[in-house]
């Protein structure tokens, strides 16, 4: 990759990307115990003080560790180029700055995955569905929490439970909106922003890749030069040729024969 000319491997770029490899699957597993540390604060609320300080020492200790993180990648990048590096990795700078970001930096273990390494097309279709999967997973699990976290307890609040919570992360998500719960404090109604936002960028990615899917298979039979017959409607497999062939006229009746005709 090059950036006004100058080449991304040289010797200040491979400092960080060594950095980054070095530090990735740590800084996972800390966010990790991250969301797991959050998820015990929001769902064990009358758990003992001695619980609430360790859990408070864990939050603190990584968001301070993410930060660092962010300055160092951004330190390691060469001078000209540290905007461009900000702008093209807002999951790593999000996460220093909303918690909620950083649980999704958890999903980015499933690319160490070897299955999920492979560069055929269907391998990279198959990688980009689980990828949005999981992350729409952690986005939906992690707003739900914050939200309940900030409308439990509060004067007419009705997201009280976290069941309450994931049913309306996941219709607030899906862009379904029955409307049956909603949050009514400032910072629900933030979070609740950023599950539209979600659900506007996962139905266009959704919608993509199924167009993406069909023109290259379109695309496959015309190189191919084969025909793809009309599915049956009642099996879903490849309707015989022969059968769609017309019927042949029937035969007229003998009150509808031309005159003439033998009977």
């Amino acid at each position: 990759m090059t950036l006004r000319g100058v080449s991304e491997g040289d010797e200040a770029t491979g400092r960080r990307r060594r950095y980054v490899d070095v530090t990735a699957r740590g800084l996972a597993l800390l966010g990790v115990l991250f969301v797991f540390s959050y998820t015990v604060y929001v769902l064990w609320p009358d758990r003992p003080p001695a619980v609430t300080s360790v859990i408070f020492v864990i939050l603190v200790a990584t968001w301070v560790i993410f930060i660092i993180d962010v300055v160092i990648r951004i330190a390691l990048t060469p001078h000209g180029r540290r905007w461009h590096y900000a702008w093209h990795h807002p999951l790593e700078v999000l996460s220093a700055i909303l918690p909620v970001f950083r649980a999704l930096r958890v999903v980015g273990l499933l690319q160490d995955l070897p299955v999920l390494k492979r560069h055929t097309p269907s391998a990279v279709r198959a990688q980009f569905i689980i990828l949005a999967l999981a992350y729409a997973c952690a986005w939906v699990f992690f707003l739900a929490l914050a939200t309940l976290d900030s409308e439990r307890g509060t004067k007419g609040a009705n997201i009280t439970t976290f069941g309450d919570a994931i049913w309306w992360a996941i219709v607030t998500i899906t862009t379904v909106g029955y409307g049956d719960l909603y949050p009514v404090t400032p910072a629900g109604r933030f979070y609740a922003v950023l599950l539209m936002a979600g659900g506007i960028a996962i139905v266009g990615t959704a919608s993509a890749t199924i167009i993406s899917y069909l023109n290259e298979r379109v695309a496959g039979l015309r190189h191919t030069g084969a025909e793809l017959a009309a599915p049956s409607l009642s099996t879903g497999e490849k309707a015989d040729p022969a059968a769609t062939h017309a019927l042949p006229p029937e035969e007229p009746s003998g009150s509808e024969r031309p005159d003439g005709a033998a009977g």
